[in-house]
C-alpha cells in the first residue's frame, strides 16, 4: 500500500510498504478514503516530538470502510463506513470507566517512555512516535485499528467524507478546548491561532453562548476565515501589541476565557520571548515556544480561565506563574476525550448546525503528501487544512 512515511526533519516520502494484517481479535483493517494532515503532525514534520524514526507511517485524522474484522468485533462488519479517532482507547481501563478516554491506562505500548518524560503515560495515538505507543498513522491507503469495536464511529448516513472526517480529531478538539473554557452566557472568548483548531474552537464558542469571540493570528487567509465563517474580530499580532488591543476591546478587564490553540511552535516576530525561546531551542534548552500560553495568562481577565489545547512536547520557560496565581487564573487541558464528543458532534453535523468542510483548502492525492507537507508548514498558497486522497486522483483547491 502507498503511505506517507517519516524519514526526519522536514523529510516525509509517500512509499510502498506492506498492508497491515489483524493482529488482535478487536482489531478492524479499514481502507482510507479520507485523511487529513493536522497542525500536530508539523511537530513531528519539524523533528520536536522525540522518538520517531525513519520509516514511521504518519496521520491520525482518517476514515474509510471496514475491509476485515477481528473475531471479537461484533459491532462492525465488512462495508461499513466509519470515522477512526486519533486516540486508542481500551474501553474498559479505570480511565475509560471514567470517559477520560484519553488517559487510556492499557493502549500505550511504549509506557516507560512516557513515564520517564511525563511522569504517567497517556493513551497510545495513532503516527504519533513511540511516546504514545508507536502505531503507524493514517495518511495511508490501509490502517490496522487496534479496540475497533470500542473506537470506531460508523457513519450511517451520506454525508461525504468531507462533511464527517473532522470527527478524527479536531472537531471534537475544538470542542473540548471551548468546553474546558467554562464559557458563561455573552462572555468574551480570545482564541490564539486559527488553524482548524482555533476554528472550530471559535464555532463551538457561539454554539457554547459567547457573547464575542476575539481571533489572533497572522496570516491573512486564517484571519479572513475566522471573520467570515466563524464572526470573529480579529487581531492580526503582526501588527501590534495583542495585550494593548484585547484591554481595549475589552475596556480594560481582558478576556473571559482564551484558548491557545497553538502549542509548541508558538510564532511572535518583534516579541522579546519569542526571540529568547528560538535561540534556546536551537541550543537545546528549551524544547517549546510558549509564547501563546504567557500572553493568554497576562491577557485572561481576572478568576479567568484559560484552556489550552495546542500539544506541547517537553519544556517552556518564562511561564509568568506570578500572573497566573496571583489573578486567580485556571488552566485546563489535555489531549480530547474524542469518545466523549463523536457521536454527539455527529448529531449536530447532521442537524445542518454545522458543516465543518469550510475549513478545507486543499484536496489532493496521497502522492502529493510531501509537498502538502511543506505548503501547509509554510503557510503558502492560501492553505489551512488539507484532505488526502489515498486511492483517487483528485486535485481541488477551495
Amino acid at each position: 500500500m502507498k503511505a506517507l512515511l517519516w524519514h526526519g526533519k522536514q523529510d516525509i516520502r509517500c512509499e510502498t510498504v506492506p498492508d497491515p494484517v489483524i493482529e488482535e481479535p478487536t482489531d478492524a483493517i479499514v481502507r482510507i478514503t479520507s485523511t487529513a494532515i493536522c497542525g500536530s503532525d508539523l511537530h513531528l514534520y519539524d523533528g520536536y516530538v522525540p522518538f520517531m524514526k525513519p520509516g514511521d507511517i504518519m496521520g491520525h485524522e482518517p476514515m474509510g470502510i471496514v475491509e476485515e474484522v477481528g473475531s471479537a468485533v461484533t459491532n462492525l462488519k465488512r462495508g461499513d463506513r466509519v470515522v477512526i479517532p486519533f486516540t486508542i482507547c481500551c474501553g474498559s481501563c479505570w480511565f475509560c470507566q471514567k470517559g477520560l478516554w484519553s488517559c487510556c491506562d492499557t493502549t500505550n505500548r511504549k509506557p516507560e517512555i512516557a513515564q520517564k518524560l511525563m511522569g504517567h503515560a497517556p493513551a497510545g495515538l495513532f503516527g504519533y512516535s513511540a511516546l504514545t505507543g508507536e502505531y503507524p498513522g493514517g495518511q495511508a491507503q490501509f490502517l490496522r485499528v487496534p479496540h475497533a469495536n470500542v473506537i470506531c464511529l460508523k457513519i450511517e448516513n451520506s454525508l461525504p467524507d468531507e462533511q464527517v472526517l473532522f470527527l478524527s480529531d479536531v472537531f471534537p478538539t475544538g470542542w473540548m478546548a471551548a468546553e474546558n473554557a467554562d464559557i458563561e452566557p455573552g462572555e468574551t472568548v480570545a482564541v490564539w491561532g486559527c488553524g482548524p483548531v482555533g476554528q472550530f474552537s471559535i464555532q463551538s464558542a457561539w454554539m457554547m453562548g459567547a457573547g464575542r469571540v476575539i481571533a489572533i493570528d497572522r496570516v491573512p487567509e486564517r484571519l479572513r476565515m475566522a471573520q467570515e465563517h466563524g464572526r470573529a474580530d480579529v487581531i492580526d499580532m503582526s501588527e501590534g501589541h495583542v495585550y494593548d488591543r484585547i484591554q481595549e476591546m475589552t475596556n480594560g478587564r481582558g478576556a473571559d476565557r482564551c484558548i491557545d490553540a497553538v502549542g509548541a511552535e508558538a510564532h511572535a516576530f518583534g516579541s522579546v520571548d519569542s526571540m529568547m525561546d528560538a535561540v534556546k531551542v536551537m541550543l537545546l534548552q528549551e524544547t517549546d515556544r510558549p509564547h501563546v500560553l504567557r500572553e493568554a495568562i497576562m491577557c485572561c481577565r481576572k478568576g479567568g480561565t484559560i484552556s489550552m489545547p495546542g500539544v506541547y512536547v517537553g519544556l517552556g520557560d518564562k511561564i509568568p506563574l506570578g500572573a497566573f496565581m496571583n489573578k486567580g487564573l485556571t488552566l485546563k487541558t489535555g489531549q480530547t476525550h474524542m469518545l466523549r464528543y463523536m457521536e454527539p458532534l455527529l448529531r449536530r453535523i447532521e442537524g445542518g448546525e454545522i458543516d465543518p468542510s469550510f475549513i478545507i483548502t486543499h484536496v489532493l492525492p496521497i502522492d502529493e503528501g510531501p509537498n502538502a507537507y511543506k505548503t501547509f508548514r509554510e503557510k503558502q498558497d492560501g492553505c489551512i487544512k488539507v484532505v488526502l486522497k489515498p486511492w483517487d486522483e483528485p486535485r481541488a483547491q477551495a
